[in-house]
């Protein structure tokens, strides 16, 4: 396992274990990419037989795709979207209340990126894959606060085109030269990006849970052909 990010979290008992095991394949794929990053590439991690994460810098995740796809074979597109690792600053308050210690408080904590590190609120991040050597990478890019835009990764990953669009509407994140950052689900004129921490989910305060309340009974089922009971109690 190599790691590049600024800051080490501590040792882990899963951590001595990924450092003694080889993986000759993914060391290899991390090897190549960061001969051609260079410093562009700011962190990674791999876990062996499974999964290899590499953070790059916002100017190099164009190409970092391209040599994805191009160099390592990754032709799969899997998914984009975006991380948003603030804390929650609602607590628990939006958790099911069914499930809340009335006595139980819980402050926000820290901003705690995952591997690879990171050193931003909001992070970019995609998996690509090779249908030939069975191999997938998760690359993160660090999204400045004052400056949520990034470039497109529609003219070397086509399937990225709906993934952007979400991303956009649901995390506010502009992709520049993407074609078309019309909202997939969301009314046009809706202010707001729902899936960002700090967008409170007022349902959670207008009204219960699903399943706190009671739920209306399901009508009977009409009886079968023959067993209707005889209005007049006469019987055959």
């Amino acid at each position: 396992m190599i790691r590049l990010s600024s800051a080490e979290p501590e040792s882990t008992e899963e951590d001595e274990v990924e450092a003694r095991e080889p993986d000759e394949l993914r060391e290899g794929l991390l090897e190549r990419i960061s001969d051609a990053l260079g410093d562009t590439l700011l962190g990674s991690h791999i876990r062996p037989g499974d999964e290899l994460w590499i953070r790059v810098g916002r100017d190099a995740w164009v190409d970092t795709g391209r040599l994805l796809r191009d160099q390592l074979g990754c032709r799969y597109f899997g998914f984009l979207s975006i991380i948003d690792w603030m804390p929650s600053p609602f607590g628990l308050d939006e958790d099911s209340q069914t499930d809340l210690d009335p006595d139980e408080t819980a402050e926000p904590g820290e901003i705690q990126q995952g591997y690879a590190g990171g050193d931003t609120r909001f992070q970019v991040f995609a998996r690509v894959a090779s249908v030939t050597e069975y191999f997938g990478i998760t690359v993160k890019c660090d999204l400045p606060d004052d400056d949520l835009s990034i470039d497109t990764w529609v003219t070397t990953y086509a399937g990225a085109e709906w993934h952007e669009r979400e991303a956009h509407e649901m995390f506010g994140v502009t992709f520049v030269g993407h074609p078309d950052l019309r909202n997939l689900y969301l009314p046009t004129q809706f202010e707001g990006n729902p899936l960002r921490k700090d967008f409170p989910l007022l349902a959670r305060r207008l009204k219960p849970w699903p399943g706190i309340v009671d739920v209306e009974a399901m009508p009977e089922e009409p009886a079968p052909p023959g067993d209707e009971p005889d209005p007049e109690g006469a019987s055959s």
